[in-house]
């Protein structure tokens, strides 16, 4: 087939083109015979497309490598000139990248929670402390992002945010000196509540009608209150007396309330009703916690992850180690695990009643 294609298009050639355009018409028919069918029916535009693709790819690529030269230039200015600035400023691109990282983690979990149909308090012990943090976050940021809303306030925002960052800064932002800086001053605060809480617990016991369970109890706020750490097995021989009055969290005291909504960083400052709701909610929430993390096993936790779970559940962990937290979550998990819905309100008073002296008792 070759050989009878390439002879009629000798003969073609030796005759030589004939008058005016039928000779060129013969001609461009003995070469598109002569090619490969492939390169005849090759898809040009194609070809155009992918070598544009390529060239806007290489590109955006040198446009990203110039950008990035020039941004690390501008980094190490700032940082000859200006080292207090430089720290700010590496703060909050850090800040932005982990906000957004974050939010992105948000949205698959759920999504997750979406397509199967899931609560929070069945997700694993990691995906639910990134929703409880980031919703703490969420409300941190309403009240900035309030004041930022009308015209030329952003520069009030940044004056306010430059001189109170504790309070108005969401955790991606601090420095890691402010992060030590500031959960000690938070954890100040909360502390302050403590001896309120254990001062209530003793004043509830006198009202006990039963003389064995009041006795417990006194005896329990008054080793507490003479430094010394109560054991799991003592909490949970009173156990009963905080599922109904005057201990459950419907009967307590509006400054026993106060006092524990002080110990998880709760405004106390709402009406009695709400207080009982939202400490029962945030209660249970760490209960649900609990049992996450205790499937997931106390090996599994990174140092940063410890100490974050006794920082929310009243120790100050900030300055402790990583065994010595571990030591402190599991008798915690000893007496939460233990304890039903209807017992929050142990499980509210034990976050003050296990952590209060625990420094002291160690030593």
């Amino acid at each position: 087939m070759a050989l009878s294609r390439a002879g009629y298009c000798w003969a073609l050639c030796r005759r030589g083109p004939g008058p005016g355009l039928a000779g060129a018409a013969a001609l461009r028919r003995a070469r598109g015979l002569l090619e490969p069918r492939s390169a005849r029916g090759a898809p040009r535009p194609l070809v155009r497309c992918l070598s544009a693709k390529a060239s806007s790819q290489a590109f955006l690529a040198a446009f990203v490598s110039k950008v990035k030269r020039i941004n690390g230039r501008y980094e190490r200015f700032l940082e000859r000139t200006f080292p207090r600035f430089y720290v700010l400023y590496t703060t909050f691109t850090k800040g932005i990248q982990a906000l957004f990282w974050e939010v992105k983690e948000i949205r698959k979990i759920k999504l997750k929670m979406s397509r199967q149909r899931l609560n929070s308090h069945q997700l694993p012990y990691r995906e639910m402390e990134r929703l409880r943090q980031f919703r703490r976050d969420l409300i941190k940021a309403i009240p900035i992002g309030i004041i930022a809303i009308p015209p030329f306030a952003n520069f009030l925002v940044i004056v306010l945010m430059y001189f109170f960052p504790r309070q108005l800064l969401i955790r991606y932002f601090w420095t890691p000196q402010q992060q030590v800086e500031f959960l000690d001053a938070y954890h100040a605060i909360r502390r302050e509540a403590y001896s309120d809480v254990v001062k209530s617990l003793a004043l509830a016991a006198r009202s006990l009608p039963e003389p064995r369970l009041r006795e417990q109890l006194q005896e329990l706020c008054t080793k507490v209150q003479r430094g010394s750490q109560p054991r799991v097995a003592e909490l949970c021989a009173v156990r009963g007396l905080f599922s109904g009055s005057p201990l459950g969290l419907n009967k307590l005291r509006v400054s026993h309330v106060k006092a524990l909504s002080h110990v998880l960083f709760l405004t106390p400052h709402l009406p009695a009703l709400f207080l009982r709701y939202r400490l029962r909610s945030h209660v249970l929430e760490i209960r649900h916690l609990d049992r996450a993390m205790l499937r997931l096993g106390l090996s599994e936790l990174s140092e940063e992850e410890l100490k974050a779970a006794c920082y929310l559940r009243g120790l100050d962990s900030t300055h402790l180690s990583a065994s010595e937290c571990r030591a402190w979550l599991e008798r915690w998990l000893g007496l939460s695990c233990r304890l039903q819905a209807s017992e929050a309100s142990l499980l509210a008073n034990s976050m003050v009643l296990l952590s209060l002296n625990y420094v002291r008792a160690k030593e």
